[in-house]
């Protein structure tokens, strides 16, 4: 009869979690992994399989974790494009404050691996573009309501919201000055304006 995990697997995710986005997936080694989750090798192995697979865990784990930070946001504004600026300013705050780690997880991830990872390249871009979906689905919502602009394309800015708020999570990796974060922000939040 097998045993089953005597762990709690949030905590696990989250402290592996924070040594691949610390030291990266290819310098993780399975001793600081075990350091740092408390586990056996050999647990780990019988929970996740792979250090590629709990990896993946902890990938999945951070990827639902931004995906309701964003529907939090949104859900709670009175509008959907305040949803959106609540989330950016949310994102900036997060790395004002050095709530976490350098950047964004799913961002270094996909700086660090070669093409060859497409197994780690699918469930991130899963996350990746979930989050821009639902972006996408407040844009559109907010021209429905008028409050962005019928000349707007909500998928192409939906893209380019993207696009800067990782380019905002690279620069976070630079650690750069609380002037820099907030000019960034503020250009950000201006594509919203009409």
């Amino acid at each position: 009869m097998a045993r089953t995990a005597e762990f709690d697997l949030n905590e696990v995710l989250q402290k592996a979690m924070d040594v691949f986005w610390m030291e990266g997936y290819c310098k993780s080694s399975m001793s600081s992994l075990v350091a740092a989750t408390r586990l056996q090798p050999g647990s780990i192995y019988a929970a996740f399989n792979s250090k590629e697979g709990l990896f993946l865990a902890a990938l999945k784990y951070y990827g639902q974790h931004s995906v309701e930070r964003l529907r939090e946001c949104l859900d709670r504004a009175e509008t959907p494009l305040q949803g959106i600026r609540t989330f950016i300013e949310m994102v900036g705050e997060r790395i004002l404050n050095h709530e976490q780690q350098p950047g964004c997880f799913l961002v270094n991830t996909v700086l660090e691996l070669s093409a060859k990872e497409t197994v780690i390249k699918k469930e991130v871009n899963k996350h990746l573009n979930t989050i821009e979906s639902q972006l996408l689905s407040a844009l559109i919502a907010a021209q429905k309501t008028g409050e962005l602009p019928p000349d707007k394309n909500p998928k192409a800015l939906a893209k380019h919201l993207m696009i800067n708020i990782w380019g905002l999570q690279v620069l976070a990796k630079k650690e750069p000055g609380a002037d820099s974060v907030k000019a960034v922000l503020s250009q950000i939040v201006a594509l919203l304006d009409k």
